[in-house]
């Protein structure tokens, strides 16, 4: 009999240990969930991908020159990047070529030789837009082809421009369409008469004190 309450004993005691043990496991688990739904994801390099047009610009990878994508809206907001952002306009890329074109993959640096700079559009303001591009960096004689993509992305994806542009050194300007949307966002007229958008950004930031030496211009304001 003596015998038998000591193995009634002994298997009590190792089922305690066992509840105790599956209890901590459980503990242990939910501290697990409750850690990761208060840990959020970093947000750093996120981008907003809702946009309704998209206009992007691409000259050769691995080419050191400098091209800028100048985007007007209808009230005459002008998306550069000296304003990234304006009405509904945005900036989302600004290359320079080769300079500071670099990625980290692990702890290696290295050159990202894609050359693409990348506006959005989001939202539909009815009136015309134009998109120009800028040769504002040149290293060689040769002409530079730029390619420019206009896509309206809502409600599907539809090219409503692409074609090949040549640049010819620095200053030079070229607009790659003038596209106008009716009230409901639909493209309704398109063309490739040129306008000057570097030109109105002057205007805008010249000086207007009188007297005040115009350091673009070198004119002396009136």
């Amino acid at each position: 009999m003596r015998r038998l309450n000591l193995y009634r004993e002994d298997n009590s005691s190792e089922a305690i240990t066992d509840l105790l043990f599956n209890a901590l496991l459980g503990f242990a688990f939910m501290f697990f969930i409750a850690f990761l739904l208060i840990n959020p994801e970093p947000e750093s390099g996120k981008i907003d991908t809702q946009a309704d047009f998209i206009v992007t610009t691409i000259w050769p990878d691995d080419h050191p020159d400098d091209v800028d994508t100048y985007v007007e809206d209808p009230t005459g907001n002008i998306v550069w990047y000296h304003v990234p952002e304006a009405g509904l306009v945005h900036l989302d890329r600004d290359d320079r070529g080769l300079y500071r074109d670099t990625m980290m993959i692990g702890e290696t640096e290295m050159t990202n030789p894609l050359n693409q700079e990348t506006v959005s559009i989001r939202g539909t303001l009815a009136g015309e837009y134009v998109v120009n591009v800028v040769h504002y960096v040149a290293n060689y004689a040769e002409p530079l082809e730029v390619s420019v993509k206009v896509e309206k992305i809502n409600p599907r994806v539809t090219v409503i421009y692409y074609g090949v542009i040549e640049l010819n050194g620095v200053g030079d300007e070229k607009t790659a369409i003038r596209f106008t949307l009716n009230d409901k966002g639909e493209v309704i007229a398109s063309s490739q008469r040129q306008k000057s958008l570097v030109e109105l950004t002057r205007k805008v930031r010249r000086p207007r004190n009188p007297g005040f030496l115009d350091t673009q211009t070198g004119a002396q304001n009136p």
